[in-house]
């Protein structure tokens, strides 16, 4: 007996060793808010992915609060402006015609309408991430609010939010993968894999994936086999930390 307890001992603590040495993984799951059906899908997601839901969505409260008392981690995910404009200007959208005190105004209401997040997503943003007035705004009122962190959706390599987000004291990291720049089953495949490899070069790495069918249907195939791959799978505020 006191064989086999030394061995469990033994088992255990080279499990929790390899855990501590694997690549880390965090993914985000954006947009949801609108669909009840591929929103509810995508919170059954097995492990610990963190959902984002676009302010004032017929469902974002509904689907966030059935995240949280999943046990899921709920982020704001932001409009901010972006490069093109194609007409279609979402709710609580930032802009660079506002002022210091509309952006504020807008971030209340923003976090508001999304019960239970502990951070902020950029949504778009290819153009109002690569100006440093209202970068800065967005930072100091994600600062003045306590414990929440950023994470830059990164649509433009142009981006400054990081480096305002470091200036202002935010938590803050940018986007790695997107593992469906479109929906179809080969490409987020060929993110999935792509996922995978920078982790292990980097040791950890965030993606961001949308609750397309093609894409769900990948992570409900795939989650599971990452831990035998040698990989963990964590809370993307783990990785801000």
């Amino acid at each position: 007996m006191a064989r086999r307890g030394l061995l469990t001992a033994l088992l255990l603590f080279l499990s929790s060793a390899s855990l501590a040495d694997a690549p880390r993984i965090a993914i985000i799951i954006d947009d949801l808010g609108y669909h009840l059906a591929n929103g509810k899908r995508a919170i059954r997601l097995p492990g610990p992915i963190t959902f984002s839901f676009l302010p004032d969505s017929p469902r974002a409260q509904l689907l966030a609060d059935h995240a949280h008392q999943n046990g899921k981690d709920v982020l704001l995910h932001l409009p901010l402006q972006a490069h093109t404009d194609d007409g279609q200007r979402e709710p609580s959208e930032i802009d660079l015609d506002m002022s210091r005190k509309t952006v504020g105004a807008l971030v209340e209401e923003a976090l508001q309408s999304v019960p239970h997040a502990i951070g902020i997503n950029s949504h778009r943003g290819s153009l109002l991430t690569r100006h440093p007035g209202h970068m800065r705004w967005l930072m100091e009122e994600i600062h003045d609010r306590e414990n929440l962190f950023f994470i830059d959706s990164y649509t433009h390599h142009g981006s400054v939010a990081l480096q305002i987000a470091n200036e202002t004291g935010v938590n803050a990291m940018k986007r790695d993968v997107f593992l469906d720049p479109d929906r179809s089953p080969e490409t987020v495949a060929r993110e999935f894999e792509r996922m995978k490899t920078l982790a292990r070069q980097r040791g950890q790495v965030v993606a961001i994936g949308h609750p397309y069918p093609s894409t769900l249907e990948l992570l409900e195939r795939e989650l599971p086999r990452l831990l035998e791959e040698g990989f963990e799978l964590v809370n993307v505020r783990e990785l801000v930390r």
